[in-house]
């Protein structure tokens, strides 16, 4: 199974340029991905998207993949016609399930605005995987605290409504689907490898739910992540390059990655693109 993770900032390079064609031969220049988690998508807000139906073009550019488009942020502009900006999940494998988790938006004296977690859960070769990304508040780490909470519970609350003896086979909205058998969570984090956030992210959790760990950091123990911001872009990201994107799966999917890689080099946004692979 094959995913790649993307905050493509609605299609915006380092040029100045919005191209959404240019991002999705990008990505799948770095892998031919099962699964594509793109960040920041917008339709209704011209001064990002130019007027343009940005989840339709995205679907349009990459066909046979199951379009799944959620939006964060829902306002009504002047004239009355709908803004929404969020995420979206592309997928080529089957899709059991799909649903859009609002995150905690606790008050703070910051700039902010509501964030979310898509997940849907495809059916790779080796069975069921719940695949959730997100992209989580950058001005405000009372913000981060709080919906990486929230990211965790609705892991445990996942894996334990899965284990239960309760089955329905029917048509309906009641039915219950194959349980799967582990988690991925990825996306813009707005965090780095040395903030709370990221450490409790991968915390254990109650007995028999396995945890979250670091894609990156189990195939390559020691070594600092790849930059995912700040390599093409130095006025948003005077900091330089650095990491602030990640893929978390769950703890007994570990002996499974075989590739977690890296664009380095684009600058067809002001985020790097993460690929990984697990392996049967």
């Amino acid at each position: 199974m094959k995913l790649v993770t993307w905050n493509i900032q609605w299609g915006l390079g380092c040029d100045g340029k919005v191209d959404l064609k240019r991002i999705v031969e990008t990505a799948r220049s770095l892998c031919d991905a099962d699964v594509f988690c793109f960040q920041e998508i917008s339709r209704g807000f011209p001064t990002q998207d130019g007027g343009e139906d940005q989840p339709t073009i995205l679907a349009d550019l990459l066909p046979g993949y199951h379009p799944i488009f959620r939006p964060a942020v829902e306002m009504i502009d002047r004239d009355g016609d709908l803004q929404v900006f969020g995420n979206m999940i592309l997928s080529r494998l089957p899709v059991l399930q799909i649903t859009s988790h609002m995150l905690p938006w606790p008050a703070d004296e910051v700039r902010s605005m509501q964030r979310q977690a898509l997940e849907a859960v495809v059916v790779s070769d080796f069975g069921p995987m719940r695949v959730t990304t997100c992209h989580l508040e950058f001005h405000s780490l009372a913000q981060r605290l709080a919906q990486v909470g929230r990211l965790r519970e609705l892991h445990e609350e996942g894996t334990k409504r899965s284990r239960l003896m309760f089955r329905d086979t029917s048509a309906g909205p009641y039915r219950t689907i194959e349980a799967p058998i582990g988690a991925i969570v990825c996306g813009d984090f707005n965090l780095t490898p040395d903030e709370v956030t990221y450490t409790q992210m991968q915390k254990p959790l109650s007995s028999g739910i396995p945890a979250f760990v670091d894609a990156w950091t189990v195939l390559h123990p020691g070594v600092p992540h790849d930059p995912t911001a700040g390599v093409g872009d130095a006025e948003q990201w005077p900091q330089g390059p650095h990491c602030r994107d990640f893929v978390f799966v769950t703890e007994n999917l570990a002996p499974r990655i075989s590739e977690v890689r890296v664009d380095v080099n684009t600058t067809a946004s002001d985020h790097q693109p993460i690929a990984l692979t697990l392996s049967a």
